[in-house]
């Protein structure tokens, strides 16, 4: 199957979220959407990545924008990072990785020279068309909240 690509409309998802209830992409229509996949929960990368988006927040939601981050932990343990750090963006729970494979994010990745299947940091910058209107690749944490923010602006 074809990676996405900017352009192209954005796979769409209903998932349980943090706090109960569920998220989806449709409830977001008309609104930009920050959409990052992170591998795991409370692990460095991903909480500075969280962190760096929750401190971001307000300045997201002034741009109009909507932040969504998703792993395929669950709801549950979605809420028990978000109560650690004090997170206020919002979790998606995809334990069956469908969302995460609808983005071509289920990919093999090596460490330490062991192969193994899991999630690439990646963040989808969704229009208010519903179309893929950026893509970060291989995310680096540092800074990229902050890059991110500033494309939103430039919608």
């Amino acid at each position: 199957m074809a990676d996405l690509d900017v352009g192209d409309p954005a796979p769409q998802f209903d998932l349980p979220r943090d706090g109960g209830g569920s998220l989806s992409l449709a409830a977001s229509a008309g609104k930009p959407v920050v959409l990052y996949f992170y591998p795991q929960d409370d692990t460095t990368s991903c909480t500075q990545e969280a962190i760096s988006f929750s401190r971001l927040k307000p300045e997201f939601e002034k741009a109009g924008a909507v932040v969504i981050g998703l792993s395929p932990d669950s709801a549950k343990k979605h809420d028990k990072f978000k109560s650690k750090y004090d997170l206020t963006i919002d979790l998606a729970a995809d334990e069956e990785r469908k969302v995460i494979e609808a983005y071509h994010l289920w990919v093999e990745k090596s460490m330490y020279g062991r192969k193994y299947m899991g999630v690439e940091r990646a963040t989808f910058l969704i229009g208010r068309d519903g179309r893929i209107a950026r893509i970060w690749r291989k995310v680096r944490v540092k800074g990229h909240a902050e890059a991110v923010l500033e494309a939103v602006r430039a919608l």
